[in-house]
């Protein structure tokens, strides 16, 4: 058993890309570019990241994309899997520490930090990063909507695009509120355009065709 874990080992070590060498309780070994290195779950280890840790199998997150290793497997490339997520047009987003599943983008081509709300009609934003990004209130429609704090008058807009990572979206609808809000919030007039699913703390949506 030792020699055929050792063969398996020095045949990930000399191929190219990451591969799971081994598992030691709540360590992996990582074999990373033909170089073996013993990581912790939540450990970061030449931009790789230890997500969560199985019997046979880890999860290593790299910029924001999440790859599943199986023990034993053969070095999986991070860079061809990215180049595959992006020809299938997917977003991958990691959860925060709070739970919530947050990303970086732009609306109108002004960069927002987004937050997803699938409890909600339309992307949402408070009137002062509305105003902050350029956006004309003046063509939008007047409506109410209901808060914790009873009914507010709202401006319904179009967004012109909404980006996030890889993918550019034309004529999404918005709302825009007068109180504000610590994000915009990424509803279904975004969202409905993907087919969403959840993997523990990963949410990944790709975009229909």
């Amino acid at each position: 058993m030792l020699a055929f874990t050792f063969t398996l080992w020095a045949a990930a070590v000399q191929a190219q890309g990451v591969a799971l060498g081994g598992v030691m309780g709540s360590k992996a070994l990582l074999v990373i570019d033909g170089q073996a290195y013993t990581v912790p779950v939540g450990g970061t280890i030449k931009g790789v990241t230890l997500v969560q840790l199985g019997d046979n199998q880890a999860d290593v997150r790299r910029d924001k994309l999440v790859t599943r290793l199986h023990l034993g497997g053969a070095p999986v490339s991070l860079e061809a899997v990215a180049s595959r997520a992006a020809q299938k047009r997917e977003i991958v987003l990691p959860a925060s520490p709070g739970g919530h599943f947050m990303a970086p983008g732009a609306i109108n081509g002004k960069p927002v930090q987004f937050m997803v709300d699938t409890g909600a009609t339309y992307i949402a934003l408070g009137l002062e990063e509305a105003q902050r990004i350029g956006l004309d209130l003046s063509r939008g429609e007047t409506g109410m909507t209901q808060t914790a704090n009873g009914p507010v008058k709202v401006t319904l807009v179009t967004l012109s695009s909404v980006r996030i990572g890889g993918i550019e979206l034309a004529n999404v609808r918005a709302v825009v509120l007068p109180q504000a809000l610590p994000f915009v919030l990424l509803g279904n007039s975004y969202l409905s355009r993907f087919a969403m699913r959840r993997d523990t703390d990963v949410m990944r949506l790709e975009l229909r065709h």
